[in-house]
């Protein structure tokens, strides 16, 4: 997994045919999808459950390229080496959702997989400033986290800002998560996102059946968000 700032679109399978991943994951990829998206969600730090690392092992056959995994849940220790097991290859952990965000990042290196943090809407850029020198990633939360589907949070353009200035040269992704569409794309890529996360933009209006549609999605997004390098 080489590191470069060129545009990637990550879809969420959240927004996918729960019934028939294996085949989601393989149709998106084949239709230009950079990385794959899972979102996990505990219901406990975040008003939604979703998967758990057997779902991971489960599809990891049918990714040939990066599973990017967002765990949504607290605590969040006791888990990662589970899905660093199933296959993860960025394992990203809300620096909300525990006291020793530094000791999870370690957890997640230790395991091999690349360590990325999460920060929601009501948290600082600045709280990434201590942990630059141990993440390969920084999740923008420009929704509040637990569902698909919500409206973009403009503020987070600032905060996506902030986080590219505190980077520097560091090889860390900046990742975009929650409303991204062909029109908010090229707003966070100009702030200097280059991994964008995108679940009903993608999937709406397609299938395992009809998968021209999700390349369609794909490359509208991608497309949007390099315009503004032109």
């Amino acid at each position: 997994m080489s590191f470069d700032r060129t545009i990637k679109i990550a879809p969420s399978i959240l927004s996918a045919d729960f019934a028939n991943f294996g085949a989601e994951c393989e149709a998106i990829e084949a239709q230009g999808a950079d990385w794959v998206h899972v979102d996990v969600m505990d219901g406990h730090f975040v008003p939604n459950i979703t998967f758990g690392p057997t779902t991971c092992a489960a599809i990891r056959p049918h990714i040939k390229g990066v599973m990017d995994v967002h765990l949504m849940i607290a605590p969040v220790d006791p888990y990662i080496e589970a899905f660093a097991k199933a296959g993860a290859d960025v394992i990203t952990a809300h620096i909300e959702a525990g006291p020793h965000i530094h000791r999870t990042l370690q957890a997640i290196r230790a395991t091999g997989a690349r360590a990325g943090v999460a920060l929601n809407p009501g948290t600082p850029a600045s709280a990434i400033e201590p942990l630059l020198d141990m993440i390969d990633l920084v999740c923008v939360m420009t929704v509040n986290p637990g569902f698909g589907g919500q409206s973009f949070i403009a503020s987070q353009i600032e905060t996506t800002r902030k986080v590219r200035d505190l980077i520097g040269n560091r090889p860390i992704h900046i990742e975009i998560d929650g409303g991204v569409d062909p029109k908010t794309a090229p707003l966070v890529a100009q702030a200097g996102a280059d991994v964008l996360v995108a679940g009903s933009a993608v999937f709406r209006g397609g299938s395992v059946s009809s998968p021209d549609i999700y390349g369609q999605n794909i490359r509208a997004i991608r497309e949007a968000a390099q315009g503004v390098y032109v």
